[in-house]
């Protein structure tokens, strides 16, 4: 792929995607139109708990922490937020021999998706 092909991919997307690396700092995130947490350019290089709501960050610390003692490999939530679903979820990211190299948040709106019922098997533009 070419450089141009994967910032396409990353910004189009229908989730939000934030890479921390091991070092606890926020390396990467992706730039969609809309974004559930908007962020902006200031956090490239931050630490981690420095870029979450006061109230949140005793839960992001004990998730790099067990990600780190590779005790845990997932964390995920979900809840309401200004009338939408939001799901999170976050993975350790570790290389072949299994060392931490980082964690990927995920952010995705999923008011749609649980409303979903049944199947839907055929493309109905009209």
């Amino acid at each position: 792929m070419t450089p141009e092909q994967v910032n396409l991919l990353l910004k189009f997307l229908p989730i939000d995607i934030t890479y921390v690396d091991e070092n606890d700092k926020v390396i990467f995130y992706n730039r969609g139109n809309n974004r559930v947490f908007p962020r902006s350019k200031g956090i490239i290089g931050r630490e981690v708990q420095f870029c979450h709501p006061p109230k949140s960050v005793d839960m992001v610390i004990r998730i790099v922490d067990e990600f780190k003692a590779g005790t845990k490999d997932l964390a995920e939530f979900w809840f309401n937020f200004k009338g939408k679903v939001i799901h999170i979820r976050y993975f350790a990211i570790r290389d072949k021999a299994k060392n931490y190299k980082g964690v990927i948040e995920m952010s995705q709106d999923i008011t749609d998706i649980q409303q979903l019922k049944g199947e839907k098997r055929l493309l109905d533009w009209g």
